[in-house]
This record gives structure tokens, C-alpha cells and sequence, in this order.
């Protein structure tokens, strides 16, 4: 007599078994944000919406605005702003030297 051990196969659902088919990728990196949120067949950034002129924001997240706004990255050129205010944004111009202005009063 022989003993044979079947193994009833189960239907593959939408649950643990078949995860580990999903071997393909949806989103891959943007160029604008650097965020792997571009999404290959729409081509649509699902982050920043690119390829969209103006930046994809929503205010029912205001903590994600919060995250993206001005002030968050180096500010090369807006940082300066302020000082050059105070004066008028002046160019062009030779500051005194110290020694000179001391002696002058």
C-alpha cells in the first residue's frame, strides 16, 4: 500500500500568498522632487506633480506644506534679502574703512 500526501493548492487572493508575485515597479524617482513617487504609466509625480508647472500642494495637509515651504532648503539667494533691504539695495558701493571713520570723529 502506498500513502500519497496531497496538498490541497489554495486560490491565489489579493492577501499574503500573492505578494510575493509583485516583483514589477509602479513609481520610480522625479527628477523635480527626487522622491520615488513618479508614477511610470500616468507619468505624473504623485509628490510634487510633475510634470506640472506649479508644485502639486493641497491644504487639507498642512503639515506636508509645511514640510516643502520656503525656508526649508539653503535659501541661496532669499537669505540675503533682509540685510540688503535695510539699506535700500544699494550696489555698487566702497564700505569705509573702520580706521579712517574713528580717526575722522
Amino acid at each position: 500500500r502506498e500513502l500519497r500526501v496531497f496538498r490541497r493548492r489554495r486560490k491565489m487572493g489579493k492577501g499574503t500568498g500573492s505578494f510575493g508575485k509583485r516583483r514589477n515597479k509602479t513609481h520610480t524617482l522625479c527628477v523635480r522632487c527626487g522622491r520615488r513617487s513618479f508614477h511610470l504609466q500616468k507619468s505624473r509625480c504623485s509628490a510634487c506633480g510633475f510634470p506640472a508647472a506649479r508644485t502639486r500642494k493641497y491644504n487639507w495637509s498642512v503639515k506636508a506644506i509645511r514640510r516643502k515651504t520656503t525656508g526649508t532648503g539653503r535659501m541661496r539667494y532669499l537669505r540675503h534679502v533682509p540685510r540688503r533691504f535695510k539699506t535700500g539695495f544699494r550696489e555698487g558701493t566702497q564700505a569705509t574703512p573702520r580706521k579712517q571713520a574713528a580717526a575722522a570723529s
